[in-house]
């Protein structure tokens, strides 16, 4: 009886043409313009055939897949041509559906010119996951296809059957790299090995190269470092009705740092682990979740959305079993909505929030760590982050912070300033940078030794920890007597000038009473003169650098070095609040330790 009803609601589906194009971008990352769109077709909302898997299996039990395909075909064109997409649209065509007996030929350029989009705008995805039983017939029909002027692309490639025999006979223009070998390519040698091995035989065939189902931004900056031009997934933009028109306009929407600029392979925000995760709707009945899980043996929980797309819950795999392994289990709850029986207090985060803060609410609230977070954009739900990636990535990070920290202070060091400074960059965050250095340190550590020296420099690292002890400021030792402080705009000179204040009071317990009371000591400087020189003080020169031209973290250093110098003009303790925000050099170094 399901068969039958499904088979029954599929031909009104075609009767009453309730199908719905998604349209997601393929983006140019290396001329930073749109390629084109590729049209993904759906069925009613609030049914099984929702999911094209379910669809398409379903048309090929009835033998209607050529009629559903060419439905989702007109369907596109219609779409793409009303809203004035710009660049090519792809459509997905079944080998399956182009060998059967029925398929009409000369539809797709009536539809074409029926619409006024020419043919040189469209390009044919063929799958590569079925075996061709019809070969020939097969590279007829793409023959015509190209007669006619439209391009042609072989889809997934790599996942199935003929992937190479496809691209010696087929010689499409576009190969699209199935998503397998772009999931954490940037973690698999093999993966880097196949995508390379790709893109040498593409250049010698002349042939575009699109990666799809890029969901980290890891991946995104390998495949960039391989030479991939195209590219495709979740995390430029999702499938929506109406997507993005531009470049700027798709990477702005995401909040994607600037892609030229995107260097590194870590970042601090959860939104850069972000994983696809099939979702459910909270009017879905937990028989139609069982079917996803049994389709899925590594999915291992379900996001469940309300209407506007917006998380209310997550079902796991494991609540579900139990519930069916009874008796009656089956029978009681097929029916029944999964808003009663999933996890109605998931953890919900937006997708720039910090990994630190992430994790301190993971721990505050004892999560099973097999659990996923739920990530969202402003409040639309975008993908899911394993617990035990994040957890993970954080472990990573603090063992490279502890690489390349100062033996004295154990604070970061040149390395993790540097990072932590391009990543606001990248992240289009407007924050503050302070150069903190000491004043006749050389003299006081000649007269009072080096491990008095020592141990002031680690009073200074100290009262920085606690006076910057807050959310989202960063203390760094670049070494010697000079120290980084990295923090939100609007809160440095309150900061420094606390600094300031907390190390001049301290710092006078290093200094015998005899100088304490004088200001100072006589000291013979390298001439061989006797010069007065006055107690230890600091020069901080503040800056807030303009995010929109600096390039780079060396530019900003180089804003703040030259705002500490204009600092150590004073005499005294002195913060220098500089008013220049953008650099006048393309490249400089971070200041180099003394």
């Amino acid at each position: 009886m399901q068969n039958l009803k499904q088979s029954i609601s599929l031909k009104a589906i075609l009767s009453k043409r309730q199908i719905t194009t998604l349209f997601q971008p393929i983006l140019d990352i290396e001329k930073e313009t749109v390629l084109g769109y590729e049209a993904l077709s759906r069925g009613p909302e609030n049914s099984s055939f929702f999911s094209p898997v379910e669809l398409f299996a379903q048309a090929e039990k009835d033998a209607c897949l050529s009629e559903l395909e060419l439905l989702c075909r007109e369907k596109a064109i219609e779409n793409f041509v009303a809203q004035g997409l710009p660049g090519k649209l792809f459509i997905n065509v079944s080998p399956s559906a182009l060998l059967e007996a029925a398929h009409p030929k000369g539809e797709t350029l009536q539809l074409l010119a029926k619409h006024g989009l020419a043919t040189s705008r469209v390009v044919i995805e063929i799958t590569e996951r079925e075996p061709l039983a019809q070969s020939d017939l097969l590279f007829e029909a793409i023959k015509h296809y190209r007669d006619l002027g439209l391009h042609i692309a072989i889809d997934d490639f790599g996942s199935g059957y003929s992937g190479l025999k496809q691209w010696s006979e087929l010689k499409p223009d576009i190969v699209k790299i199935d998503r397998y070998f772009i999931d954490h390519c940037d973690k698999s040698v093999v993966k880097k090995e196949f995508l390379r091995s790709i893109l040498e035989l593409a250049k010698i065939t002349n042939t575009r190269v699109i990666a799809e189902g890029i969901e980290r931004t890891q991946e995104l900056t390998l495949l960039k470092n391989l030479g991939v031009e195209l590219a495709q997934g979740f995390l430029l933009e999702r499938p929506v009705l109406s997507p993005c028109q531009s470049f700027d306009e798709c990477i702005a929407a995401q909040k994607l740092v600037d892609m030229p600029r995107n260097t590194k392979d870590d970042s601090p925000f959860i939104g850069n682990l972000l994983l696809s995760q099939q979702s459910i709707f909270v009017t879905t009945n937990c028989g139609v979740a069982k079917k996803y899980f049994e389709q899925d043996k590594l999915l291992q929980s379900l996001v469940v959305l309300n209407q506007d797309n917006r998380p209310v819950g997550i079902l796991h795999r494991d609540q579900l079993a139990e519930i069916f392994s009874s008796t009656y289990g089956a029978a009681l709850h097929s029916k029944r909505s999964v808003d009663e029986v999933m996890d109605h207090q998931p953890l919900v985060v937006d997708r720039l929030t910090a990994l630190d803060s992430v994790s301190q609410k993971i721990t505050d609230s004892d999560f099973d760590i097999r659990r996923y977070i739920i990530v969202t954009q402003e409040g639309q739900y975008v993908g899911v982050v394993a617990i035990r990636d994040i957890l993970k990535h954080i472990t990573d990070e603090k063992i490279k912070n502890a690489q390349h920290a100062n033996p004295l202070t154990m604070l970061p060091g040149n390395v993790a300033i540097n990072d932590n400074i391009e990543r606001r960059l990248n992240a289009r965050q407007d924050f503050e940078l302070a150069y903190i250095d000491l004043n006749h340190f050389k003299q006081f550590n000649d007269l009072y030794g080096y491990a008095s020296g020592d141990m002031v420099i680690k009073l200074l690292a100290e009262i920085c920890r606690q006076v910057c002890n807050q959310k989202d400021c960063f203390i760094g030792h670049i070494g010697g007597d000079d120290f980084m402080l990295v923090c939100p705009s609007d809160l440095g000179e309150a900061l420094c000038r606390k600094i300031i204040s907390e190390f001049e009071t301290a710092v006078r317990a290093y200094f015998t009473p005899e100088h304490v009371a004088a200001g100072g000591y006589w000291a013979t400087n390298r001439e061989g003169e006797k010069k007065f020189v006055p107690l230890l003080t600091l020069s901080i020169g503040l800056v807030n650098p303009d995010i929109e031209h600096c390039e780079n973290s060396h530019q900003v250093a180089a804003l703040a070095t030259d705002a500490k110098k204009e600092a150590k003009r004073f005499v005294t303790s002195h913060l220098f609040i500089c008013k220049r925000r953008r650099p006048t050099m393309a490249i400089v170094r971070l200041p180099v330790a003394k």
